[in-house]
């Protein structure tokens, strides 16, 4: 089933695709709009057949506004489980791959309220002339646990969306000799959509294995990056039974893949030249899509507000004799 949240008179709705219209049936505002979201998927899940009463009208997907799926989760995990944009961007700055990348699935977390939907505008931070794309897939998590086991993901996956995580690369490569990992450098947008498509109708096969669906995408109809889901090292049952380890995880939490091989301007720029891929700009479309899925597309607009600069009538405190 595909689950979508849209705009409607009155507040948004939650409802499920029939061909091409929506069949409403839950409110969509607020945390009672992603219960009903995410309750929706379960249940569907639980029983594929299930097309519940319609409490409306369809509405043709064509008129449809959508919205992202989720919003303001818990938690989302961003992992980085793709070898081959890993060791490609390792290798073009004359790193051999670390050997503990092939022991743990590592994450950092970004931030859950910077949540752009399908169609919304994009604006790089004011510090920022260097922003890029991520082509990635993300988890939504149906139900919470404090042990997960490989085998528990079936049940706890409500399902999965197209996911760009928007990074500014300049400010990133600034924080990140801090050794503090990514944070103004990604945290400012992340989009997700268009809908959410239940596990069991996107990963038939369970969570152990990885659903083979082409990914592509493209700026301003030109294509940019093309891989296959499949080519993931970590499963996402795998990713959440490490997220899961002496912590909690729980119901509406979002884990992401991580950018796919060429997935990412900076990668393509590192192989290919800057030339001819050079970082977005204000004006131009950006659309990601997964077999699968469906398509996420958003524009970039100019940045806003003031960049951050440090008080200067701070007395700093000083070190040493």
């Amino acid at each position: 089933m595909r689950i979508v949240r849209f705009a409607a008179p009155g507040g948004a709705r939650v409802g499920y695709l029939d061909g091409q219209a929506i069949v409403p049936v839950a409110a969509g505002e607020g945390p009672a709009g992603i219960d009903a979201l995410l309750d929706l998927a379960m249940a569907a899940n639980a029983d594929p057949g299930l097309r519940p009463d319609p409490a409306g009208a369809p509405v043709p997907l064509a008129d449809a506004r959508l919205l992202a799926p989720v919003t303001d989760p818990p938690a989302v995990r961003h992992f980085d489980a793709f070898e081959q944009h890993v060791r490609t961007a390792r290798a073009r700055r004359g790193r051999e791959m670390h050997p503990d990348w092939y022991e743990l699935p590592a994450f950092y977390f970004s931030n859950p309220h910077a949540i752009v939907g399908p169609g919304e505008p994009v604006a790089a931070p004011p510090r920022s002339a260097e922003l890029d794309y991520e082509l990635e897939v993300a988890c939504v998590l149906g139900a919470g646990a404090d042990e997960v086991g490989l085998d528990d993901a079936d049940r706890l996956v409500a399902g999965f969306m197209v996911m760009n995580d928007w990074s500014a690369r300049d400010v990133q490569r600034q924080e990140l000799q801090l050794s503090m990992g990514p944070a103004k450098g990604t945290d400012f947008a992340t989009s997700r959509g268009p809908w959410l498509v239940t596990t069991n109708e996107f990963a038939p096969r369970g969570l152990r294995t990885v659903p083979r669906a082409t990914m592509t995408a493209w700026v301003n109809g030109v294509e940019y990056s093309r891989a296959s889901l499949d080519g993931l090292w970590w499963s996402f049952a795998e990713m959440l039974a490490y997220a899961a380890e002496a912590a909690p995880v729980r119901r509406g939490d979002v884990l992401a893949s991580g950018t796919c091989g060429t997935g990412c301007i900076v990668e393509l720029s590192l192989v290919h030249g800057s030339e001819k891929f050079p970082y977005l700009q204000p004006g131009d479309e950006v659309e990601l899509e997964v077999d699968g899925l469906g398509v996420l597309a958003n524009r970039v607009q100019a940045a806003g507000g003031a960049p951050f600069s440090p008080d200067p009538e701070r007395i700093r405190p000083r070190l040493g004799p």
